[in-house]
């Protein structure tokens, strides 16, 4: 017997069972921003490298450590570890954004080679939103508003909680950096060797470390939002006040800064303690220098990005009252001389008269014993039953699965008007 094969470590498979969960959740996600006038757009899950080395950030360790990179002939090309550059080169290529608004929502696989944990895989899946061409704060403000209407129709409201921070400028950082760096180098016994490369590369990472006594020490660092240009300190205060205005609670936590070195000004994370440690469920924030810095014409935006493993382990955490649809309605039966081609006949009837509804039709043969057994387990709301008497006489037996109630026998002419009443 030849050797089984196994899936690659951190790239797993969503069984039949899992599946209905996940395409509940998909489907709340695009409801909800196509309900706010969102556009969905679609990119390569394959890049030229140098697109995320210039968007993230040399630096960062999505970059440096992560990324499934590879040669394809003389040409370097990476798995997308995240969605923004890609829908930014995008924009930039077909011309979506000159002179233009866009808001933008896309979903699918993303790929970084890091530790696999709970709800954190080498093959994951985001759903994201980016928005160009609008530089005030009323943009961030919807953008957090959509989100929370997302936990609402998800049921996970009350499991989330909003972090909000500025970042400011690149100046008003560049400055904050050195202010930093200064202070940290007064503590660097307490640096991990990581948090010690950190200082010297990308010292605003150190914000978010888990080193809790460097975390008790922090709380005496220099403060971000005090280091904020005037610009940046307006663009807050507003979008404060936007969120106070439709009931939005949140935290300001001057340690929030993001992962990724095109931030600017506004950034925000939506994290969860219901999983166990706080993990971050949806994180985003303004990037105004992008589009320009990947050789665009000048361009502000803003966007968020959420892992849905991760939302969706929390919907199965807090959601008990979560109905999924089934995964069949119907299920047809039949035995006999001639009842083959009455059943396909019957059940392409259905599916064109009902096309919401799902109809299985039984196919792998058996008695009637043994096709009532694959009904049941189907978890069917009728079975539909012909046998050779059932042809004859043009009719057709309707039995509830689910009620125990006395079979029907109907007229086949009848059975489409009968199923519609029923469901």
């Amino acid at each position: 017997m030849a050797k089984t094969i196994q899936a690659i470590r951190g790239m797993n498979d969503c069984s039949p069972t899992e599946s209905p969960l996940w395409q509940w959740v998909e489907g709340k996600v695009r409801s909800v921003l196509q309900n706010y006038g969102y556009s969905e757009v679609r990119m390569p899950i394959v890049e030229s490298t140098p697109l995320f080395a210039r968007a993230i950030g040399e630096v960062t360790d999505v970059v440096s450590k992560e990324m499934y990179t590879f040669w394809d002939n003389d040409e370097q090309l990476t798995l997308r570890p995240e969605g923004t550059a890609g829908c930014v080169r995008a924009a930039i290529e077909h011309g979506w954004i000159y002179n233009n608004e866009q808001r933008l929502w896309y979903m699918g696989p993303m790929f970084r080679h890091e530790r696999p944990q709970k709800g954190r895989y080498r093959q994951f899946h985001q759903a994201g939103v980016e928005v160009f061409g609008i530089a005030n704060p009323e943009i961030d403000a919807e953008l957090i508003i959509l989100t929370a209407r997302l936990w609402r129709e998800l049921g996970i409201s009350e499991h989330v909680t909003l972090q909000l921070n500025s970042i400011g400028s690149l100046e008003a950082r560049k400055n904050y950096r050195s202010a930093l760096v200064v202070f940290l180098q007064q503590y660097v016994d307490l640096l991990s060797d990581e948090e010690k490369e950190r200082l010297e590369k990308n010292p605003l990472r150190i914000l978010d470390t888990k080193n809790q006594a460097l975390q008790e020490v922090l709380n005496d660092a220099p403060k971000l939002l005090d280091y904020l240009d005037d610009e940046s300190r307006e663009h807050f205060t507003q979008l404060c006040s936007l969120l106070d205005a439709v009931g939005i609670q949140y935290e300001i936590n001057p340690k929030l800064v993001r992962g990724l070195d095109y931030y600017n000004k506004t950034v925000f994370e939506w994290v969860t303690s219901a999983l166990g440690a706080q993990g971050t469920v949806c994180g985003g924030g303004r990037y105004d220098g992008l589009v320009e810095q990947l050789g665009g014409h000048a361009a502000c935006g803003v966007g968020f990005a959420m892992g849905l493993e991760r939302l969706v382990l929390l919907v199965q955490e807090v959601n008990a009252a979560i109905e999924l649809p089934k995964a069949v309605d119907i299920y047809l039966v039949y035995q006999g001389e001639g009842t083959t081609l009455a059943a396909f006949q019957l059940a392409e009837t259905i599916r064109t008269a009902l096309p919401h509804l799902r109809t299985m039709l039984h196919c792998s043969g058996g008695n009637f014993k043994k096709q009532f057994k694959r009904a049941d387990k189907s978890g069917a709301t009728l079975a539909l039953v012909i046998g050779e008497s059932e042809v004859q006489n043009q009719q057709v037996v309707v039995k509830d699965l689910l009620s125990g109630t006395e079979q029907q026998t109907l007229a086949l002419v009848d059975v489409v008007d009968y199923i519609k009443n029923h469901f």
